[in-house]
């Protein structure tokens, strides 16, 4: 396997880390995200081999964010 050698001048010239986040400030406005269309709903009887063991259900069930 070949090693690499950094020299000091290859290693004074990297950027630090103010100078990484101005250039990600500056790309922002390039970065294009394409509009995300809604998942099409799955009907339950495709919904199989799905097995939650009691102890997670109860678990789930007596968390108050979570639970009904």
């Amino acid at each position: 396997m070949p090693k690499f050698i950094v020299t000091r001048e290859h290693h004074e010239s990297d950027p630090g880390l103010a100078e990484l986040r101005g250039d990600s400030a500056r790309m922002v406005p390039h970065w294009v995200v394409p509009a995300e269309s809604a998942p099409a709903p799955v009907s339950p009887s495709r919904i199989h081999g799905v097995v939650v063991p009691p102890a997670s259900v109860r678990l789930i069930d007596a968390t108050p964010e979570y639970g009904v």
